[in-house]
């Protein structure tokens, strides 16, 4: 009998974790119908489905962006974002990350450069998939060229030889704005820091509202096309 209680109570330790977790990632932002038609290719860009997710395949021949996704977001949900990027000169590698969590996966820009054959390389992200390609960067800044950050900043120091855009809303509520300024203290020399005027942390996205955020000022479209000037423009200078 005692053994027998023994192992109940390890069952139990085990479960309890188990069940928050899945409640946890059960609880996701979707891609809403706008974001899956964007995964249709067209005459500027490519889309191709591909074991680490998407390729966003534009007129670029030598550069490409490695995107994690925010947490808990459906990847799918970037495509508008990124069709519209990889059309206006940077093709873009769209992660697919366990869970919807890129923590779990930090490493899958690795496996992405190996596969894809460009020579120019950054990373970037989405809020958690944001800071998560920050944390890549601190490891791996000699194989890239700069890091995007859309609501996200980085928490360990930056090579200086690489390149930060910076890109947030004026009416964001859930980044984290003090971390944002801390931030600037790991960026390299040459950070780009943009803020959209009326622009929220759900726009950068196609998933609908975000608890905790704040309203937009601005169509989301519109956050979308600013975001597309303010990266292309930051690494012009790279």
């Amino acid at each position: 009998m005692k053994i027998k209680k023994v192992l109940a109570g390890i069952l139990l330790v085990l479960l309890v974790p188990a069940a928050v977790f899945g409640i946890y990632v059960s609880d996701s932002y979707r891609a809403d119908e706008a974001a899956l038609e964007a995964l249709m290719s067209d005459d500027a860009v490519r889309v191709e489905r591909r074991d680490y997710g998407y390729l966003f395949d534009g007129p670029s021949k030598d550069r490409a962006l490695v995107f994690y996704p925010g947490a808990k977001v459906q990847a799918e949900a970037y495509a508008p974002l990124l069709h519209l990027l990889a059309g206006e000169g940077m093709d873009v590698c769209l992660a697919e990350v366990p869970f919807g969590l890129a923590i779990l996966d930090t490493d899958a820009a690795s496996g992405i450069m190996e596969e894809e054959a460009y020579e120019d390389w950054y990373v970037g992200g989405h809020s958690l998939g944001g800071a998560m390609a920050a944390w890549y960067a601190s490891d791996h800044g000699d194989s890239l060229k700069g890091l995007v950050l859309l609501a996200a900043y980085p928490t360990r120091d930056l090579e200086d030889s690489l390149t930060e855009v910076l890109v947030y809303g004026s009416e964001d509520l859930v980044v984290n704005r003090k971390k944002i300024e801390e931030g600037e203290d790991f960026a390299p020399d040459h950070l780009v820091l943009h803020v959209i005027e009326g622009g929220n942390h759900a726009g950068f996205g196609s998933y609908g509202d975000q608890k905790g955020d704040g309203r937009a000022l601005i169509p989301a479209a519109a956050q979308r096309e600013e975001t597309v000037r303010a990266i292309l423009e930051g690494i012009e200078g790279d």
